[in-house]
C-alpha cells in the first residue's frame, strides 16, 4: 500500500477523480491507524526518492513470497497497486518473475487500452476502475474487445447499461473472471456516503 493520491504530496494515482479520492479504500480496516497512514507516507517518499533501491527490494519481497507458497504448496499471485496506479510494467517487476501472475485495477485508459492490444507483459492483467468522470463509451469498448471494467454500487444488479454485471466480491482475482464483463463492487466505508457519482446508485432507481 502507498499512501493514495496526492496524499504524501506525490501524486500515485494520476488519473482518480475527487469521488474515488475522497471513497478510497486507504482508511478501511487497519488503514485507520496512524502508524499504517505514516508507514504508507513513509513508503510513498521512499519510492520517489529511490526508485531503483525501492525496486529492487520489491523484487526480494516478491522472492520471499514466492518462496513462502512454495512451502506451503500453494499458488501466489500479485497485486502491486492496492491504492496507487503506478506503472509498474515500466519498471521490469513482471518480466522479472515470468511464471507469476500479476495483477491490477487501473484507472489509465492508456494502460487499459495497452492491456487490451496484449502490449502489456503476457503475465499481467488489468481491470479498468470506472469512477464520475469515465464516460461510458469507454466503458463498453472495454467490454466489447473483451475486457472487463469495475464499478461501485450501492447494491450489485444483474446488468447496467444494457451490460452483464458479475460480482466482484467474493474474491479480488480479477484474473480469474470471464471476459467482457462489469465487476460489480458494493460500495464500502466512505464510499456509503458518496454522492459525487462515483458510486452508481442502484436502490433508489427500483424503489
Amino acid at each position: 500500500h502507498f499512501a493514495p493520491s496526492t496524499l504524501s504530496g506525490r501524486n500515485v494515482c494520476p488519473n482518480a477523480s475527487e469521488g474515488c479520492a475522497a471513497a478510497c479504500l486507504n482508511t478501511a480496516g487497519r488503514g485507520m491507524m496512524k502508524m499504517v497512514q505514516e508507514a504508507r507516507i513513509n513508503k510513498t517518499n521512499k519510492f520517489f526518492d529511490n526508485k531503483f533501491e525501492f525496486v529492487l527490494q520489491l523484487v526480494k519481497d516478491v522472492q520471499a513470497g514466492i518462496r513462502f507458497a512454495t512451502r506451503k504448496q500453494m499458488n501466489v499471485c500479485f497485486r502491486l497497486n492496492l491504492t496507487s496506479d503506478i506503472r509498474w510494467e515500466k519498471y521490469g517487476i513482471m518480466q522479472e518473475f515470468p511464471k507469476q501472475q500479476f495483477y491490477d485495477y487501473t484507472k489509465s485508459k492508456q494502460r487499459m487500452r495497452a492491456f487490451l492490444a496484449h502490449e502489456m507483459p503476457y503475465n499481467y492483467h488489468l481491470t479498468f476502475s470506472r469512477d464520475e468522470t469515465t464516460d461510458t463509451d469507454f466503458i463498453k469498448e472495454v467490454i466489447k474487445k473483451g475486457g472487463n471494467v469495475a464499478v461501485v454500487f450501492d447494491e450489485i444488479p444483474n446488468t447496467w447499461e444494457g451490460m452483464e454485471v458479475i460480482s466482484g466480491d467474493d474474491h479480488d482475482l480479477r484474473f480469474t473472471d470471464p471476459h467482457g464483463k462489469i465487476i460489480g463492487l458494493e460500495a464500502k466505508g466512505k464510499a456509503k456516503h458518496d454522492d459525487s457519482g462515483f458510486v452508481v446508485k442502484v436502490k433508489s432507481e427500483s424503489e
